[in-house]
């Protein structure tokens, strides 16, 4: 083990994989960015590290690096509606507001939800 390692970088994938969603749950984002980071070098046509390593970067503010996790996270699966959505957010918290939009319309006609006020037929 090197000193930048550390143990929770250790073990299977599968294990890793537990690990990682157990230090997001308990709000450790960049812990778990740490984790999740060294499962997508290994698969990184994998939607789902790569999703949750998104959402650690969100959460810890690291918008750039979420942005480039979540525009991956589409080139792989562009009906991935979670991945519209919080690239929106990303970009709203950005500020570019112009560039959220199309994403957050995308999320809404994904999941069918327009909000309040919306035509239903």
């Amino acid at each position: 083990m090197t000193e930048t390692e550390t143990y929770y970088e250790f073990g299977t994938a599968a294990d890793r994989w537990d690990r990682a969603q157990m230090f997001f749950e308990a709000k450790e984002y960049l812990t778990a960015a740490r984790i999740l980071g060294g499962l997508v070098e290994e698969a990184p046509t994998q939607v789902a590290p790569r999703l949750l390593l998104a959402r650690s970067y969100y959460h810890s503010a690291r918008l750039g690096k979420a942005e480039k996790e979540l525009r991956a996270v589409l080139g792989l699966d562009p009906v991935e509606s979670y991945a519209h959505l919080m690239l929106g957010r990303t970009l709203e918290r950005q500020g570019r507001t112009v560039d959220a939009a199309p994403h957050l319309r995308m999320a809404a006609a994904l999941t069918g939800d327009f909000g309040p006020g919306a035509a239903r037929s």
